[in-house]
Formats: C-alpha cells, structure tokens, sequence
C-alpha cells in the first residue's frame, strides 16, 4: 500500500514531537502579519487593531498607503515543518510604542526572522540591534513588496552592516512556501548556533 503522505493535523505517535519558538519581528507594516498567517496550519491569532487619526505623524504610512490596522499585541501562528518539529511563530508588534513587549515576546525563542522592506532600510536597524544585544540567532528576510527586489542582497547586507555569518533570503511574506524557507533557514543557523556555543566534552 502506498504512503498517504504526511497531515500535519494527524499526530505520529510513533515519533517523539519537538516544539520550537520563533519570533518574527522587523518594522512598522514590513509585513509580520502576513508572513505569520500565511505559512500557519491554523487560524492565525492576531491582535490587530484598526488605525486612528492618533497613529497621524507617528507612523510612516508613505510605503503602506493602505494600511488601516496595526498589530498591537502580537500574532500567534502554528506550523509543522517536519513529522517531529512544530514551530510556534510569535509576530512582534512594529510601532516604537509597543516595543515594551518584545523582551517577553522572545524569551524561550530558539530565534528570529527579521522581516526587512527594502524600500525602508532605515527601519531593520532597531530590530537588528536587539537581536544582537540579546545574541539570539536571527536571519534577515528581505520582503519582495510586489515582487520587487530594490536592492541586491549585498548592498543591503552592507548598508545594515549585518556580519556575513548571518544569513539573508528573499522572500514573499504572501506566499506559504517562501515563508517556510524562510523558517527552514532559520531552524538551521539557530541549530548550526547552538552546536557552535555547545562547550566541547
């Protein structure tokens, strides 16, 4: 009989399952919201709340000019990468006001996608810092808004002054399979990280 393939709705008891934590973070309208719900197996938990004229020359909607709602809290996403490796996704809130909550939004995190809009390099540079204050492995995501790339990989690498180490994807926070990359890239340099960090017998 051949191989029904894998569901990841019906659990294998056969195989021990392995969680894992992993924030999504970047800046304000970069695209966390989408990126969660587009790759979770379940019905994305969302703290979005719709923009008033309070947000008015606080935020930058110059890019996103049909933005109308805001994470306020955080976005909770679920998906199984393997048989045996669930990964439960945490999206940060962007706005400056609301970065009280990330320091308890990544604790126990294994690490982080940090979601870049390349029209806006200016904007990574917050969450990157307190991705290396923390030493918490990350990976930057460059979000193709339109399917445009604006600049090479490179270049941005360079203007952020990301260690090459790191490493950088393109992705499309819209689509399920490029987001899961994205993840797949991440569990593989936090795992590389902590084999790195693990003190020699």
């Amino acid at each position: 009989m051949g191989s029904a393939g894998f569901d990841p709705h019906t659990p294998d008891t056969s195989r021990a399952t392995t969680s894992a934590k992993i924030v999504v973070a970047g800046g304000f309208g970069v695209g966390k919201t989408t990126f969660v719900g587009s790759v979770s197996e379940i019905v994305p938990l969302t703290t979005e709340a719709v923009m008033t004229e309070a947000s008015a020359g606080v935020d930058d909607l110059s890019a996103t000019p049909n933005k109308v709602t805001t994470t306020v809290a955080m976005d909770f996403g679920r998906v199984s990468l393997d048989r045996d490796l669930i990964l439960y996704l945490f999206g940060t809130p962007g706005q400056h006001r609301f970065w009280f909550m990330w320091d308890d939004l990544v604790r126990g995190a294994i690490g982080a996608v940090v979601l870049v809009d390349t029209r806006r390099l200016a904007d990574a540079f917050a969450s990157i810092d307190f991705f290396d204050d923390r030493q918490l492995p990350y990976i930057v995501a460059l979000n193709c808004f339109d399917g445009m790339l604006h600049h090479r990989i490179e270049d941005v690498r360079e203007a952020l002054t990301i260690d090459d180490s790191v490493p950088m994807v393109v992705c499309d926070a819209r689509t399920k399979e490029s987001t899961k990359q994205a993840l797949i890239t991440l569990v593989e340099y936090a795992i590389q990280q902590s084999m790195t960090a693990r003190p020699m017998a």
